[in-house]
C-alpha cells in the first residue's frame, strides 16, 4: 500500500511532467521558441577517427539507446565507439548527437531535473521512452523527424562534411536510437544528399517513417532480444499485413538485410555490447558488434568504388 501511494503522489507527477516535458521540447522546436544546441562542450571534438586532413571512407553517426543523456556519455561508456573507431580508422565518428531531444539539449544537464533525477534515477529512462513513442506518434513525428535530422546535419557539417561529396554517412543505432535514425533520413537527404546506410542494433522502431532516400538498413538482432522483438508486436506498421508502410516498402524493395547476433541480449552481461561474454571464437560479444559493423560499412565502400569505376 505504502508503495502504491509513492507511485501515485511522487512517481505519479513526475511522469506527468516528463510526459509533459518530451511534448514541449518538439513544440518549442517548431516554434522557434528555442533554438537548438548547436556548440558542443569545451574539449569535446566534433568527430573522432580519420584525420580531417583527407575525406574519410563513410562518417558514423552513433545514436544511442534511452541511457543517452549527455554529450559525452552512452550506455557502455563509450566501448562500441572505441572499438569502431580502434578498428576502422578510416571512418570518422561522431557520438555527440543527442536523439532524444529536438532542441539538442543534453537531459543530465538541465538543472531543474538534477535534483529529480538524482533521487529518482528511473525517471531519466522514462524520460528518454517517452521521447521515443513522441518521435513515434504521428502527430509528432514529421517535427521531431526534422528536428534530429537538422541536429545530425549540423554536427556532421561541423564534423567537416561537405553536402554533395558522396561521402556515405551510416547511422549507427541502438534500441530507441532506431526510430531516430529512420525518421531522419529524409532531412539529411535534403540537407546533405548524402548516401544514406543504416545499421539497426536491437532496433525499437514503429516502422512508420520512409526509408525511401536509405539505400540500406543492415538489422544486427537477436534470438534473445526480447525488448527488440516488443517493436515487432507493439506497432502494426512492422506487421507484414500494413504492406504500405515505410518499413514493408522497404523490405519489399530489398533494402533490409538481417543479420543473427545470436545469443545477444538486448541488456545486461550478455548483451550486444558486453566486453565480457564469450563467443566459440574466442571474441566477446562487443568485438563481434564492432567487427560486424565494420565489415558492412567496408561492404558497401567497395561496392560502391566498384560501381564509380569505369
Amino acid at each position: 500500500m505504502n508503495g502504491f501511494v509513492l507511485w501515485v503522489f511522487a512517481i505519479g507527477p513526475a511522469l506527468l511532467a516528463e510526459a509533459l516535458l518530451a511534448r514541449y521540447e518538439v513544440l518549442a522546436y517548431g516554434a522557434g521558441w528555442r533554438a537548438p544546441v548547436t556548440v558542443l562542450p569545451e574539449g569535446v571534438p566534433y568527430a573522432r577517427g580519420a584525420a580531417a586532413e583527407r575525406p574519410p571512407d563513410a562518417y558514423l553517426v552513433y545514436l544511442d539507446g534511452i541511457g543517452k543523456r549527455r554529450v559525452r556519455d552512452s550506455r557502455d561508456g563509450g566501448q562500441l565507439v572505441k572499438a569502431l573507431i580502434a578498428g576502422a580508422p578510416e571512418l570518422r565518428v561522431l557520438s555527440q548527437v543527442q536523439p532524444y531531444s529536438p532542441l539538442a539539449d543534453p537531459l543530465a544537464d538541465r538543472p531543474v531535473w538534477t535534483w529529480l533525477r538524482r533521487r529518482i534515477g528511473l525517471l531519466l529512462f522514462l524520460h528518454n521512452v517517452m521521447q521515443i513513442f513522441v518521435a513515434a506518434d504521428h502527430r509528432y513525428r514529421p517535427l521531431y523527424n526534422r528536428a534530429v535530422g537538422s541536429q545530425i546535419a549540423t554536427q556532421l557539417r561541423l564534423a567537416g562534411y561537405q553536402p554533395d561529396s558522396g561521402i556515405p554517412v551510416v547511422l549507427l543505432s541502438y534500441s530507441g536510437g532506431a526510430q531516430v535514425a529512420t525518421g531522419a533520413v529524409d532531412e539529411l537527404h535534403t540537407q546533405l544528399r548524402s548516401p544514406l546506410v543504416l545499421a539497426n542494433l536491437g532496433g525499437f522502431l514503429n516502422g512508420a517513417n520512409d526509408l525511401t532516400h536509405a539505400e540500406h538498413l543492415h538489422q544486427l538482432t537477436s534470438a534473445y532480444d526480447r525488448v527488440e522483438r516488443v517493436g515487432t508486436w507493439i506497432f502494426p506498421q512492422r506487421w507484414r499485413l500494413f504492406r504500405g508502410s515505410g518499413w514493408n516498402r522497404a523490405r519489399r524493395a530489398g533494402k533490409i538485410t538481417v543479420h543473427r547476433l545470436d545469443p545477444a541480449t538486448h541488456v545486461g552481461p550478455r548483451s550486444y555490447i558486453s566486453p565480457t561474454a564469450q563467443l566459440p571464437d574466442g571474441r566477446n560479444h562487443l568485438d563481434r558488434t564492432a567487427d560486424t559493423v565494420i565489415a558492412l560499412i567496408r561492404a558497401h565502400h567497395s561496392a560502391t568504388v566498384a560501381t564509380d569505376d569505369p
